[in-house]
Formats: C-alpha cells, sequence, structure tokens
C-alpha cells in the first residue's frame, strides 16, 4: 500500500521519493540528526528510510515526505513501528530550511488526525529528553509525559521519554484552528 496523500492548507504529505533521499542523509549525517540517534553513515540512512517507507506495505502505516505546496521537501513525519518500538509512534524531523514555519505542528496534526480516523487509539512520541523543541511540540499537540510507557529495546529514561497521544486530548484539526 502506497503513502496515501494528505493535503493541509500549506503541505503537501505524500510517500517518499528518491529525490528526498539526498536531504534526508545530509540530515541524518549532521549533529542535526543527534536526537535521532545520529549522525548516521549514508548506508544507515538509507536502510533506514527504506524500513519507513516499506511499513506501507508491511503495516498500513510509516513515513510520509512533508513538501510546501510549491514542492519544496522539507521533512518527514510519520506513525513507525520498527520491531524494538512495543508502540507505533508519531515522530517528526524537518530540515533547517523547514523549521520555525510551524510546519511540523501542521503536519503532525494531519498525520494524528488520519490517524484517529483509522481506529488508533493511541500513539506515543519517543523524544530524547535534551530535544526541547520536539518536547515542545508534543505538547502543543496534547501529548503528555508517559513515565510508565515502556520504552523502545536497549533505551533508557536517561535516553528517552515518552509522551502519549489519545484522540481526546489531540481532538481534531479544528482543534487548532
Amino acid at each position: 500500500m502506497p503513502a496515501p496523500v494528505i493535503d493541509t492548507p500549506r503541505l503537501r504529505l505524500r510517500g517518499h521519493t528518491m529525490a528526498d533521499l539526498d536531504a534526508l542523509c545530509d540530515l541524518f549525517a549532521s549533529d542535526r540528526a543527534r536526537h535521532m540517534g545520529g549522525p548516521i553513515p549514508r548506508k544507515q540512512a538509507w536502510r533506514w528510510l527504506a524500513s519507513e517507507v516499506a511499513m506501507w506495505d508491511l503495516m498500513g502505516h510509516g513515513a510520509w515526505g512533508i513538501e510546501t505546496r510549491d514542492g519544496t521537501f522539507v521533512g518527514q513525519v510519520g506513525i513507525l513501528r520498527p520491531p524494538h518500538f512495543p508502540e507505533p509512534e508519531i515522530g517528526w524531523t524537518l530540515l533547517a530550511d523547514g523549521e520555525g514555519k510551524g510546519y511540523a505542528t501542521e503536519a503532525a496534526v494531519a498525520v494524528l488526525d488520519w490517524a484517529w480516523a483509522r481506529s488508533f487509539d493511541t500513539l506515543v512520541s519517543y523524544i530524547d529528553p535534551s530535544n526541547g523543541r520536539s518536547i515542545a511540540l508534543a505538547e502543543r499537540l496534547g501529548a503528555e509525559h508517559d513515565p510508565d510507557a515502556a520504552l523502545p529495546d536497549g533505551e533508557t529514561h536517561d535516553e528517552t521519554v515518552v509522551y502519549r497521544h489519545r484522540p481526546d486530548a489531540d481532538g481534531n484539526s479544528e482543534a487548532y484552528a
């Protein structure tokens, strides 16, 4: 199953294309990837991206590329559950040029609406505790810190905090208008 296209007022969420690869590999190889286990080499970034795309066929959810209405690729958002994750996660990352414009919030709200419409009853965000921007976004989305949630295999509370999203907390897109 390919990723469905989701349009928002300023963005298009769509399946990843090969055109996204260089920008994502550059991001993952930079210090900006420190909150995602990076920097990581291109070969590992390729495998990471390929697995997120493959999740669509394997699980019915995965990653979307985020682009502006003029077609500029600015990052990714997705519902991911690799084998070491105990629960499905909504995660996001933006390229430097996409930050500070509200794109992550707009994309995440659209993905949460998509998930709730498909009967997900909860999602989590696994966040590096030093990543204040992602924690702030999770809280803006209505997620609450869940200190009792299971962590991804091999991770500790020093490395990962869990924020829980629920439909009654996140609401729908009208809640953010």
